[in-house]
């Protein structure tokens, strides 16, 4: 019967752990179903401020309006003043001027203006439309009003996530073209790299209309910054500017509109977007936009980590469960973390995340109700384990008793037979002999059932008294001296003189009788047994050595448990319950003493008692 079970029992442990992980992996694709951005946003974030920052291509400068500009110029920078910065980068022959900023608003007159127009084209600007994309087949929508409607200008917008995406107003993104059209940063890097298609780039995705990619960001304040009045009058030295480009732009912390917040800080002045532009630019130029990972891998990573999360929660104990839990998720975050520090390679952190948290507490009330329902069943069988082992207590506590007084009958009778010589054949007294000696075997048995129940009860009080050790000794080996002679063997006592010592005289004699009937039972005929008392350190050494069938090391670590008897015995040739050195061992404990033997089979065994002197 047990062989047609066992395939059904495997059977169904394999359908149960099927269903678990088929119900595990519905969740992950439910919960992959759901938009979770702004966490996304929240984890990609902390990876961009924790990582090593990224090196840039050294090939942008920064010059801006700052607060030291105005307060020298004690206004904003007029036509004439751009005049005289475009001369001073003239001079040093950049490759490009890029001004991320609304052109027209600088003031001058008609010739002023016409002045700068000619200034600018010096220096190649080009003007970038910051604020919003040209619409579809409208050429010139942002061309310059006249005197400036020859200069360059390109939509270059700047991109926050209010809308879409993370929704937290923080600027991840660039746009590359608008329906096949480059926009500025990308027709700047293109003139640069030589490319000349969006496919060129790394981390490219579609957005509607748009080709996009995330920013491969640098903290504040990475790349070289000068001051708009300093290069103005000619302060800085000329080849800063040399074959590079040069972003004009304003860092006043006058108008929030000239800042973007960023991974790195949410603060509404967190980076310039001269500073900002400088970041898409140098992406572009490197070719090193972080890299989304496809939606498949993030689904089967998030049905992966559900599966470890269900098996974690079924299969372990909480506590353990919980570390390892904890241990795997750290190591997923580690794992994406380096992913993105050592190639940008961004894989989805939110959904793993709340598909643990989801999958646990969707589990843990299935495996309480799992665990409350084997609790309950420990419960009951615990329940009537302790019902039973009570009632065989009473039964043992009841029979003892009911059992000393017909075998004090017994012996009583037997003695008074065997007193009288004249009546008795030898056949009869032979007889009445091995009745009295059964009855005495008989007799021991119920003392150890009855002290076996005392302890089990734990009734068993120490009644101390002063008492020397060598004479209790020698007391319990004169009253076992008619065994030792049946079997013609000598007890040898090597005692040393000892004070009086504070223990319970009556379970100490069970102790010793014990040990040395145990002596008489398991020694050849004709052998010694040794009894030695001794004074060691405040503690009191007793041994008892004889040379009997010895103990195996694999039974030495049991012998001293209940009902255990060594298999050398087990054929009945030598009688005993098996409860002798249990209790030896009980009561030696109960003086806060050890026992212990050392023994090998057919050289004999030594039993040493050692209690402290001072109680």
């Amino acid at each position: 019967m047990e062989r047609e079970k066992s395939p059904s029992k495997r059977n169904r442990r394999w359908l149960f752990a099927a269903l678990r992980i088929g119900l595990a992996i519905g969740l992950a694709i439910i919960i992959s179903q759901f938009r979770l951005n702004y966490l996304e946003g929240f984890f990609y974030d902390m990876r961009v401020r924790t990582r090593p920052a990224p090196h840039t291509s050294g090939q942008i400068v920064l010059v801006t309006i700052d607060t030291k500009t105005q307060e020298q110029l004690r206004r904003l920078p007029n036509a004439d003043d751009f005049v005289h910065l475009f001369n001073q980068l003239h001079k040093s022959a950049p490759r490009q001027v890029l001004y991320p900023d609304d052109f027209n608003e600088i003031m001058g007159s008609y010739d002023q203006l016409e002045a700068l127009a000619q200034a600018a084209k010096s220096v190649n600007l080009l003007v970038i439309e910051e604020r919003e994309l040209p619409d579809q087949g409208v050429e010139d929508e942002f061309r310059l009003l006249p005197p400036l409607q020859d200069l360059d200008v390109e939509s270059g917008p700047t991109t926050a996530d209010v809308y879409n995406f993370a929704r937290d107003g923080v600027s991840r993104r660039l746009i590359l073209d608008l329906e096949g059209r480059p926009l500025a940063e990308m027709k700047v890097a293109d003139s640069l790299t030589g490319r000349n298609s969006v496919t060129d780039y790394r981390g490219v995705f579609t957005f509607k209309r748009t080709h996009q990619a995330y920013i491969n960001y640098h903290p504040t304040g990475t790349y070289p910054k000068y001051s708009f009045v300093d290069v103005a009058d000619g302060y800085i030295p000329s080849n800063v500017f040399k074959n590079k480009i040069v972003i004009v732009g304003k860092d006043n912390k006058a108008d929030e509109n000239d800042y973007v917040m960023t991974p790195y800080s949410r603060d509404l002045t967190a980076m310039s977007t001269a500073e900002l532009q400088a970041n898409m630019l140098d992406t572009l130029i490197l070719n090193n936009a972080p890299i989304q990972v496809p939606y498949w891998v993030n689904l089967l990573i998030t049905c992966l980590i559900a599966i470890v999360t269900v098996l974690i929660v079924l299969t372990l104990r909480p506590g353990r469960g919980l570390f390892i839990l904890a241990l795997t998720l750290t190591g997923y975050l580690f794992c994406s973390w380096v992913l993105f520090a050592a190639d940008g390679i961004w894989i989805d952190v939110a959904h793993p995340l709340l598909t643990v948290f989801i999958c646990y507490y969707f589990f843990i009330p299935y495996r309480l109700i799992i665990e409350n329902r084997r609790s309950w069943e420990y419960y009951q069988r615990n329940n009537l384990l302790t019902q039973v082992e009570e009632l065989k207590s009473n039964f043992l506590r009841l029979m003892s008793h009911d059992l000393k007084t017909p075998l004090a009958r017994i012996q009583g009778m037997t003695e008074i037979a065997l007193r009288d010589t004249t009546k008795l054949t030898p056949s009869q007294r032979e007889a009445i002999k091995t009745i009295s000696d059964s009855s005495q075997e008989l007799t021991e048995f119920v003392g150890s059932i009855l002290n076996l129940g005392r302890i089990e009860s734990k009734e068993i009080k120490l009644q101390l008294k002063s008492r020397d050790i060598n004479a209790l000794l020698s007391e319990t080996i004169q009253k076992l001296d008619y065994l030792a002679k049946q079997k013609n063997i000598r007890i040898v006592m090597e005692f040393e003189p000892l004070f009086s010592v504070k223990v319970d005289e009556d379970l100490m004699r069970q102790v010793f009788s014990n040990l040395v009937e145990n002596a008489i039972k398991y020694s050849p005929e004709g052998s010694s047994i040794l009894v030695t008392t001794e004074e060691s350190n405040g503690r009191l050494m007793v041994q008892v050595a004889d040379q009997g069938i010895g103990i195996s090391a694999d039974e030495i670590e049991n012998l001293f448990t209940k009902f255990y008897r060594s298999r050398n015995v087990r054929d009945g040739a030598i009688k005993g319950s098996g409860l002798g050195l249990y209790l030896a061992r009980y009561f030696v404990n109960l003086h806060n003493g050890q026992i212990s033997v050392e023994s090998e089979p057919a050289k004999g065994s030594t039993f040493t008692v050692d209690l402290p002197m001072d109680l």
